[in-house]
């Protein structure tokens, strides 16, 4: 399968529209059309229903393979390009909203006063997105968070040929209303919330997915999705009894109108990992020293 044709096909799914995933691919929709039906014809099965644009049951199993093959693709072209690549003094950081700590910015106020000129720049992405940016060079330094077993690494996407280690682990709790009957508790059993309500919020707080993991249940279901990374908007969406959240307690805390009680079973902390190529420059070593990898 061509990876054109397979770069197309994903971006008219992400689209939801053929001329709308011209424009972005710089193609003229025609050419698009003929790169859908070129795909379909090597396939012999149809990928996409046209009316409205969406992927049939075969376009839903070839995305499964698709996404991770373009972006293994594209990490092999950032990674060859390091090689030869002369960058400016520039330090991209990309990171999880909980793991913008004081630590980190200390570190990154360290780095910039022993490297004269170095520009540096933070984006708060989610999860998945972080591990991206780091796979295909737009960005140096990745920091990523979740729940785990204390010490146990973190279960990321693939990253292919980039080293990854622990910065810090930290107690995990959930984020309730103020006035939640259980507010006053010392500690919570996860198992004990399987049934409340909770919001979706996998870019800002620990993936549902994985409290169901942790606590080998199929509860934790959503009332509500948030697709932010701002940290006080799901402490809002908390606040006015929405639902709960989990996440690492220093987060939580000064979040209006909230309290975060620790989780005392299963036994998991909030883990944040740095994500880094195998080779990485001078600022990304040095930063990777300063917070403890």
């Amino acid at each position: 399968m061509d990876p054109h044709l397979l770069r197309t096909f994903v971006t008219v799914v992400e689209r939801g529209s053929f001329s709308l995933a011209a424009q972005e691919l710089g193609y003229t929709q025609s050419a698009v059309s003929q790169h859908i039906a070129a795909l379909e014809t090597d396939l012999a099965i149809p990928l996409l229903a046209r009316r409205p644009v969406g992927p049939t049951p075969a376009g839903e199993r070839l995305l499964e393979h698709a996404r991770p093959l373009l972006l293994r693709l594209d990490a092999a072209r950032a990674d060859i390009a390091r090689l030869t690549q002369v960058r400016p003094a520039r330090l991209a950081v990309a990171c999880a909203p909980a793991a913008l700590t004081p630590a980190l910015a200390e570190a990154l106020a360290t780095l910039r006063r022993g490297t004269p000129g170095l520009a540096v720049e933070v984006q708060v992405l989610g999860r998945d997105e972080s591990v991206r940016a780091v796979l295909t060079g737009a960005a140096d330094l990745g920091l990523v968070t979740g729940a785990a077993a204390p010490s146990d690494p973190l279960s990321l996407p693939e990253v292919g040929p980039m080293v990854t280690r622990a910065a810090a682990e930290e107690p995990l709790a959930v984020l309730l209303p103020a006035a939640h009957p259980l507010a006053g508790r010392p500690a919570l059993r996860l198992a004990d919330l399987a049934d409340a309500r909770w919001i979706d919020a996998p870019d800002s707080a620990v993936p549902l997915a994985q409290l169901r993991a942790a606590t080998r249940g199929d509860g934790f279901r959503a009332q509500v999705a948030y697709g932010g990374t701002e940290l006080r908007g799901l402490g809002v969406l908390v606040a006015a009894g929405h639902g709960l959240a989990a996440l690492a307690a220093g987060a939580a805390e000064g979040l209006a109108g909230t309290v975060a009680v620790p989780v005392s079973a299963p036994r998991l902390v909030h883990r944040t990992e740095i994500i880094h190529p195998r080779d990485p420059a001078g600022p990304v070593r040095a930063l990777v020293v300063a917070l403890g990898g």
